[in-house]
């Protein structure tokens, strides 16, 4: 067994990042809302409405990464990590709800002929605009961690949406006030909901799948069984498991089978590191047998694929 090496695993700290986008939003949700009542625009109270969900969704994901920071004890011997999975589902579903109740109410409103005035199409634009610089730094304070980090890659994209959305609004005030096309205001609220649809399922379907502890999106499990059959000694690798503990900490366990012995500390250990290196799994935990005995509770991936096993020796 063997999952001690070099490598910092300490999730980077983006306490600020998350207080400045709630205070931010915060603060937009209440003028938006206030000026979506004051002109009657849809547009305007449903982005209100879909931004005080980013409220929600951020406050949701800091708690997450609060809580991988959580010690591990006896009770919780992977400690809290989970809890970064469980914080981008909520997210994902959050999103889809209230984009569903957008679309309802903006296909009502067009079915009742109720659309927002002409001349209050400066007004909407003015507070779009101010939703665009709002949301845009947001995302901008969750950049750099959108790539390793589905939690953070949630948050990422709720703020890059909802300044797109806050740009089709000004698009929509813009029109509004040249043509007169008062029933745009109800159809860019059904365009700013698929537009969150398209970008929440992926999000969705990834902290779905990685609840029930499947092998996250970005590992090649047939990859991972070919390196270490590779090793040298090993002449099967059994009851492999790869899944996630969190949204970026990936754990493993197999027993390699290994009939002329046990390996030593530096073979673990450099097996430790080229898992990390290649396939960025952080926990490992190899268990060595000279026979298999215990059934294998996954099957054997199939021998005709191409391996990589040649690329992968310690």
């Amino acid at each position: 067994m063997s999952h001690d090496h070099d490598h910092d695993h300490t999730p980077v700290n983006f306490n600020r990042a998350f207080a400045i986008g709630i205070v931010l939003n915060l603060a937009f949700v209440g003028i938006e809302a206030f000026y979506g009542w004051r002109v009657n625009s849809l547009a305007l109270l449903a982005d209100a409405g879909h931004n005080l969900s980013d409220v929600a969704g951020l406050v949701l994901a800091w708690g997450g990464a609060l809580a991988i920071r959580l010690v591990p004890d006896a009770r919780h011997t992977y400690g809290w990590k989970r809890a970064t999975i469980l914080a981008a589902f909520a997210n994902a579903l959050l999103l889809l709800v209230a984009m569903g109740g957008l679309a309802w109410e903006a296909i009502g409103r067009l079915m009742s002929n109720e659309v927002s005035l002409r001349q209050q199409g400066v007004t909407i634009m003015l507070v779009a605009g101010v939703g665009i610089v709002i949301n845009t730094a947001t995302a901008l304070l969750f950049m750099r961690g959108r790539e390793h980090d589905l939690n953070i890659r949630g948050a990422f994209l709720h703020m890059a949406a909802d300044a797109l959305v806050s740009a089709g609004v000004v698009v929509a005030g813009a029109l509004t006030l040249w043509q007169g096309w008062t029933w745009l205001d109800p159809v860019v609220s059904l365009g700013i909901a698929a537009v969150i649809l398209w970008g929440t399922w992926d999000l969705f379907k990834q902290s779905l799948h990685m609840l029930f502890d499947g092998v996250p999106d970005h590992i090649d499990p047939q990859a991972v069984h070919d390196c270490l059959a590779a090793l040298p000694g090993v002449t099967q690798v059994h009851d492999l498991h790869i899944w996630a503990m969190g949204t970026a900490h990936v754990a493993l366990t197999a027993h390699l089978v290994m009939p002329l012995g046990q390996a030593d500390d530096a073979f673990l250990n450099a097996t430790t590191e080229l898992l990390h290196d290649r396939f960025e799994i952080t926990h490992v935990t190899l268990q060595v047998v000279k026979v298999p005995f215990t059934p294998s509770c996954v099957p054997v991936p199939d021998k005709d694929k191409p391996t990589q096993a040649k690329s992968c020796p310690v």
